[in-house]
């Protein structure tokens, strides 16, 4: 469906298919850098949690030019994001280098033409697109808007080598990822291993879940068998577009702890994490992640997104906090 806002500029209503084509067309000039909302997550996501919901994915063109995409859930007069923040630690709108502003401002005029009132946009970075541009138009086009802070997520600009990332720690923090590290080495014959082929990562996906439930109850109440099936899936779809990964810390050739992150635009997201509680003297469920954060540097990454949640360990492995945020817009 085609709608006409003004001369030169048009929202169309996608489907979930065409919202994938965008994606995989690498001449579609979009900015994809919210992994959250990617076409092959939000596919996933609603395959699992969106029974009775009907996404809207609003296009905004200039001429044949595509501008920008609003994946959306709409009901009763409110739009979000399509996924929850459980799952989808933050999102974003989707847009192009230029026609950020234009695209907002088209999308504002759309929404209010068909009757949606309210926005409820969140967890968004505070160095997101709707924080940098989308806030600004509402405010400036007479929307009501509220923002009230979420959550935080940390992230670290990564070094070219290991040893350069080792001194730019402080000295005692330093010291304890050299002294935890050869403890672990003391313990017996270590091994990390990062599976990303397909088949792989599908099949080991078990054991990872099996070392996700092993240390907390919170873990244990979270994982459940729909929620487990979830993740499955999601490394399936992720593991297919090369994206997802499996980092298996093995002592004596045991998983003894496991991260799955997501390699992405040079950034590594370290998604979630899980280890065998009887060897916690051994600090193998922080090794595990620093043995990712070392992978990461070796593969050339840019930059390590710890995602959400303020665990104190972040701030010591050198990462920086980004505010999460979330924005309520009133378009009456």
């Amino acid at each position: 469906m085609l709608t006409r806002l003004k001369e030169e500029y048009s929202i169309t209503i996608e489907t979930l298919e065409s919202f994938s084509t965008y994606w995989i067309d690498s001449q579609s000039g979009l900015d994809w850098n919210c992994i959250f909302v990617l076409p092959a997550w939000v596919t996933v996501w609603l395959n699992h949690f969106g029974k009775g919901m009907t996404p809207y994915f609003y296009a905004g063109w200039h001429a044949d030019v595509l501008i920008g995409i609003a994946p959306l859930l709409i009901q009763n007069g409110t739009a979000q994001f399509v996924g929850s923040a459980d799952v989808c630690d933050y999102q974003d709108f989707i847009a192009a280098p230029g026609y950020k502003q234009d695209f907002f401002a088209l999308l504002i005029e759309y929404l209010r033409q068909q009757g949606i009132s309210r926005l409820n946009l969140g967890p968004v970075r505070a160095d997101s697109a709707v924080f940098s541009n989308f806030t600004t138009l509402a405010h400036n086009r007479h929307c009501m808007l509220r923002s009230e802070p979420e959550d935080v997520t940390f992230e670290l600009n990564l070094p070219a080598t290991w040893e350069e990332y080792l001194q730019g720690l402080s000295g005692k923090q330093r010291h304890e990822v050299r002294r935890k590290m050869r403890r672990l080495h003391e313990a017996g014959d270590i091994t990390y291993r990062v599976v990303s082929e397909s088949a792989a990562v599908r099949d080991e996906c078990a054991v990872f879940l099996e070392l996700f439930r092993l240390n907390r109850s919170d873990k244990v109440a979270f994982m459940t068998e729909k929620m487990a099936i979830y993740f499955q899936s999601l490394v399936q779809e992720l593991a297919h577009r090369g994206i997802v990964r499996l980092g298996f810390l093995e002592l004596d050739t045991k998983p003894v702890a496991a991260v799955m992150f997501f390699e992405y635009n040079a950034t590594i997201f370290l998604y979630n994490s899980g280890y065998d509680d009887r060897f916690s003297s051994l600090n193998v469920g922080l090794l595990s992640k620093i043995f990712s954060l070392r992978h990461a540097i070796e593969r050339g990454c840019k930059k390590y997104d710890f995602l959400k949640g303020s665990e104190v360990y972040k701030q010591r492995l050198g990462a920086q906090p980004v505010q999460l945020l979330r924005y309520y817009a009133d378009l009456c």
